[in-house]
């Protein structure tokens, strides 16, 4: 993932460079590639599927909390009028 992320940098700076990223000495491009590698490792990020994936698990997650809560809640409220 991160080396993906690092082509996508590195195809924009390209593009926003033109020729003159290719006129770049290339133990200057390995440097640069090095360095942004480095950096990137150090980000905290995820692709789009892992954070869909998550999102999804959330969702589901979130609809069996509401699910039992409603359970809880007709418990309770079945004990209190038995009580009555």
């Amino acid at each position: 993932m991160k080396k993906n992320l690092f082509e996508q940098f590195e195809a924009h700076f390209n593009d926003a460079f033109g020729s003159s990223a290719n006129s770049l000495g290339k133990e200057l491009h390995e440097h640069l590639k090095g360095a942004m590698m480095r950096a990137f490792e150090r980000l905290n990020v995820v692709t789009q599927d892992e954070f869909d994936t998550q999102n999804a698990v959330l969702k589901r997650s979130r609809q069996k909390i509401d699910q039992l809560e409603k359970q809880v809640s007709a418990i309770e409220k079945s004990v209190c009028d038995e009580k009555q």
